[in-house]
């Protein structure tokens, strides 16, 4: 992930969410008519209802979209430290009403951006990046997890946790490290390269102490994913004092250059010592991977409906890139065996950076998404990540018609169902007006969250329905069948089916007639679950 702080302009105008669905008819009470099972989607489609006399909703559009909300360095959230409580939850709404409106369906938000906390933890400090000065919470004291949490449910959002596993401290930090800190505590696990420090993969205690800070907070709220990103070994620098190893790895050629190694001598040699058969870069990969398959297996474990979710530098291994594909090793250099993890399952969505232009050969999005979709055998969802902050960048920009275009191409393989875009940033600011044409273009109705059958695919209960004709329309009573989250809403108005999404904790659903097309002839909901499975559709009309 990279991340600009020089790209920080903000502006957090709150958007209000559009779009109340049309509706008619006089409608006394509900018909809890025999429910209709619905049809599968297709995946990777999200097509606009379309005209028609078909007595039935077709499939609910199923799309994961998603945007990361970055703390470190106050590149989205909060916008600067030491705001109050007050200030911090309202851009907190402001970036969730913000992602409602634009038919977004899921956050991805960094609760640990340096062995800290964004939320009161036992195990690791508050970060500095809320109040200025690590180990102090916010001011007047809340809890910023659960409010995004609750928040986001509120609007019908997922909220995805990213932990970024082995940074214990960003180059941008200022204030003196917590006494609870890894660092003070556990010594010998962190090691400094560079202006970063860094818990060590190879000293079991650091990667234990990962895998505690996740499985805590998905005991403690009630997330919807665990997301990593591709910070496993630190990118390579060439001398104590180098920076930028993130934006040379996006940006070089591969050439090889002089490296500091990092500095794991004393955990490498008790691996020699203690009878170990692996080559020293190969032992690296392991420490990854052993934690990898630890932290999918710990969260099912606790909590069968979490996804687990990595987003890893976007080039493979050399040895399996198609001939036009150049650039940094992940493999090589981070010690990350991305394709290990598709190839074992140990991963439930997928979301490589793709962070180039489709017309930039070396490192063309169209190709590295297909390649990506090769490694897949086990059939995870493939969300890949999109640079929309490069947009307006002072160098190497994009035009808002790459990433529109980058989604179309994404659209166009139906193994591919959804995307993420790098950063929240980018679509608070509206940079040149990128926000506007991806509700415009491509994110006109909502959609549901693709459905993770592998975890559960058993029907949720079918969801309770009335309806009744008022003044501004007919309005909705709803009440939850079991294990619904989510109401899926089809209403249709001449030949055309309106979607749309509500939360469970909605009780009234009003939809207004259309002007056009007038009062709706047909009404059907349906009960979304955690893992996105849909009930059997009650016509209520």
């Amino acid at each position: 992930m990279v991340l600009q702080p020089n790209m920080k302009k903000r502006a957090f105008a709150l958007a209000t969410a559009a779009g109340a669905i049309s509706f008619g008819t006089l409608l006394a009470s509900c018909t809890t008519a025999k429910p209709v099972a619905p049809e599968a989607a297709t995946p990777g489609a999200v097509p606009a209802p379309a005209p028609g006399i078909a007595a039935e909703p077709p499939a609910a559009p199923r799309e994961f979209r998603a945007a990361w909300v970055s703390t470190v360095a106050n590149i989205d959230w909060p916008t600067k430290q030491g705001l109050s409580a007050a200030q911090q939850q309202a851009e907190a709404i402001a970036i969730l009403d913000r992602a409602k409106a634009m038919n977004l369906n899921a956050i991805v938000l960094q609760v640990r951006p340096a062995a800290d906390a964004i939320y009161p933890s036992k195990l690791e400090p508050w970060t500095e990046f809320l109040s200025g000065t690590q180990g102090v919470g916010p001011q007047p004291w809340y809890d910023p997890l659960k409010f995004w949490v609750a928040e986001a449910h509120a609007r019908g959002l997922e909220l995805h946790a990213w932990f970024n596993p082995y940074r214990a401290r960003h180059a941008t930090a200022r204030s003196p490290i917590a006494a609870t800190h890894i660092s003070k505590t556990n010594p010998a696990a962190v090691k400094s390269y560079g202006q970063f420090l860094w818990m060590d993969p190879g000293e079991e205690s650091a990667s234990k102490q990962t895998l505690d800070v996740i499985l805590d907070v998905v005991r403690r709220y009630d997330i919807d994913g665990v997301h990593l990103d591709d910070y496993f070994y630190p990118y390579p620098i060439e001398a104590p004092t180098a920076t930028g190893a993130e934006t040379a790895a996006l940006d070089g050629s591969g050439a090889a250059r002089a490296e500091l190694d990092f500095p794991d001598q004393p955990a490498w040699q008790r691996y020699v010592a203690g009878g170990g058969k692996l080559d020293r870069a190969s032992w690296r990969r392991d420490n990854v991977n052993r934690l990898i398959e630890a932290i999918y297996k710990g969260i099912h474990r606790e909590k069968s409906w979490v996804r687990f979710g990595i987003s890893p530098f976007g080039i493979g291994k050399p040895d399996r890139r198609p001939p036009t594909i150049s650039g940094f090793s992940q493999y090589d250099k981070l010690y990350a065996d991305a394709e290990l993890w598709l190839e074992q399952g140990w991963v439930d969505y997928f979301t490589p950076q793709l962070y180039w232009p489709r017309s930039q050969t070396p490192q063309a999005y169209d190709t590295l998404l297909d390649y990506w979709l090769a490694q897949n055998p086990k059939g995870r969802h493939m969300w890949p990540g999109l640079f929309t902050s490069r947009i307006g960048a002072p160098t190497r920009s994009y035009a808002p018609k790459e990433v529109l275009e980058q989604i179309e191409v994404t659209r166009a393989r139906p193994a591919a169902t959804g995307h993420v875009h790098f950063s929240m940033a980018a679509l608070m600011e509206n940079r040149e007006g990128i926000t506007d044409q991806l509700k415009a273009v491509h994110y006109g109705t909502p959609a549901l969250v693709p459905a993770t059958t592998w975890l559960g695919n058993a029907a949720p209960g079918v969801p309770g329905v009335s309806a009744k004709r008022g003044p501004d329309g007919v309005r909705l009573k709803l009440s939850a069948g079991k294990a619904n989250v989510q109401y899926a809403i089809w209403s249709k108005h001449g030949g055309e089916w309106r979607f749309a999404v509500a939360p469970v904790s909605a009780v009234d659903f009003v939809i207004a007639d259309d002007a056009q097309r007038g009062p709706a002839t047909a009404v059907f909901v349906s009960g979304v679950d955690r893992l996105g499975n849909e009930s059997a559709r009650v016509s209520v009309l």
